[in-house]
């Protein structure tokens, strides 16, 4: 019999015996371990059993149930459901009701099909940029196919973000596809490049000749009042229009409104504009936490300009006061030049605020640290009305009190886009103008350029007499002789 085998380190027996009690433990625990995992593989596989004959159980006895509802009543469906009723159904059961028929009673969910995929940029060929925005490039293409003339706008994307396409983006996407205006910006389909990955995303828009702030910049001359009643009454319509379906545009300014050839605005650049909810229905909004850092700084409401997170529809009102004005005087009505600056330009046109003017405004984070002059409460409304009649001159007392009132300090004052079009200011003569009729200019963005026609100049002071000389008119009547002569009359030369 062959001895036991000795761990060659170990130096005496009481080594050797130690050795092999700790290997006879270590093969215990083993033969422990692999039992217990046997054990809980039974036991996993007798619950397994357990539950699948529970489910057979209950599924044999759910299937007893319906045949014997069945026998019942043939014409009911096994489970009670609620059916979306047949499209075209005429048979005067109301939306959500059951139907009779046992044709198509499925559920169906709505949501409409899946988009199709966008089609290539390739099929534009693109013609001129047009300018370069914080959220996009644009320029001007045709398409191949039709012919048409479009704007590309396409988004900025950054390669290093691994977020994708900027949230900014995918809202204009979105509320572009929602919107069906006159008033506002057409966007026709959504193409992307060839590169892979895909970097290139770019919105297809209809073409527009003209922004007001082109024009506004070429213009010898401001607006006519009729011309500019025009103007607004489409900006308010478009902006009305907007709020109706809960979108706040949240940078109105003249670069962002488009004039065609025909006379009619529209809205474009939706790049900060979002969707937002309004609980208490008020002007100025409840609404949602939203960031105040939106609106160009020449536009921005002084709400904004103070932090305010709550805000509505009245920011985009304030939008097109400052739009009004700039419309009279070919001008920015407050060209701040930081947010202190802008705040400045406010509270010197429209009054320096008081809790009776603007109740509430000390409690917006940034209006704790405004040190303001003492003042009565009656004074702002007066320098208010007065500072305005004084920087427009020409406006009509109606005019006036419409400006008074979109450059209201406090939100809630500010009149809606519905209020702004049932105003007695386009009502009074001169009445708006017609669209038609409205003037046409160059356009920029089509590379058109002034055409000059040689007619002549009216003559110049002092200049001489131009010498004609012998000139001889003999021939001008010459050979009329056989014309052919109508009834009445005919004169002769002597």
């Amino acid at each position: 019999m062959a001895s036991a085998a000795k761990s060659r380190w170990a130096d005496t027996e009481e080594d050797a015996a130690f050795e092999a009690k700790r290997r006879k433990e270590k093969e215990e625990k083993k033969r422990l371990k692999a039992a217990e995992r046997v054990r809980k593989e039974a036991a996993a596989k007798e619950e397994a059993a357990k539950k699948a004959a529970a489910e057979a159980a209950a599924a044999a006895e759910a299937q007893a149930r319906a045949d014997e509802e069945g026998d019942n009543n043939d014409d009911r469906p096994p489970k009670r459901r609620k059916l979306t009723p047949e499209r075209g159904n005429t048979d005067g059961s109301k939306e959500g009701e059951k139907t009779t028929s046992t044709e198509g009673n499925i559920l169906r969910l709505g949501g409409g099909a899946l988009p199709e995929p966008c089609q290539s940029v390739e099929r534009y060929d693109k013609l001129n940029d047009i300018e370069e925005g914080a959220y996009g490039w644009v320029a001007r293409a045709r398409d191949r196919r039709t012919g048409e003339v479009v704007a590309l706008k396409r988004l900025k994307l950054d390669a290093t973000d691994r977020s994708g396409v900027p949230v900014t983006g995918l809202r204009e996407i979105q509320l572009l596809k929602d919107c069906s205006h006159r008033n506002v910006v057409e966007l026709r389909e959504v193409v992307v490049g060839d590169r892979r990955p895909v970097d290139n995303i770019l919105l297809v828009l209809e073409f527009v000749e003209h922004d007001l702030k082109s024009i506004l910049e070429d213009m010898p001359q401001p607006f006519l009042a009729s011309e500019v009643k025009t103007l607004l009454r489409q900006l308010a319509a478009g902006v009305a229009y907007l709020h109706s379906h809960w979108i706040l545009h949240r940078d109105l300014k003249t670069s962002n409104l488009l004039l065609n050839n025909r006379g009619q605005l529209k809205i474009a650049d939706f790049g900060m504009a979002r969707y937002y909810s309004d609980d208490d229905s008020t002007n100025g909004g409840g609404g949602a936490h939203l960031t105040p850092l939106v609106v160009t700084l020449w536009y921005r409401a002084p709400e904004l300009l103070l932090g305010a997170r709550r805000y509505g529809r009245a920011v985009d009102m304030w939008s097109v006061g400052c739009i009004f004005g700039e419309l009279l005087t070919r001008e920015p009505l407050l060209q701040g030049k930081n947010e202190a600056d802008e705040l400045a330009r406010i509270f010197d046109l429209c009054g320096v605020p008081t809790d009776t003017t603007w109740p509430g405004f000390r409690r917006l984070p940034n209006a704790r640290a405004l040190r303001l002059p003492p003042s009565s409460s009656s004074q702002p409304t007066l320098t208010t009305a007065a500072s305005i009649r004084a920087r427009f001159p020409l406006l009509t007392s109606a005019g006036c009190q419409l400006l008074s009132s979109l450059l209201s300090l406090d939100p809630e004052k500010r009149p809606t886009a519905d209020e702004m079009l049932d105003h007695e200011y386009f009502r009074q003569d001169p009445r708006a103008k017609q669209e038609a009729l409205f003037p046409t200019f160059p356009s920029k963005a089509g590379q058109e350029r002034r055409r000059k026609r040689n007619t002549p100049n009216a003559p110049q002071r002092g200049a001489a007499v131009a010498d004609l000389g012998s000139v001889d008119f003999a021939g001008i009547f010459g050979g009329r002789e056989k014309e052919e002569r109508g009834a009445g009359f005919s004169l002769r030369m002597v």
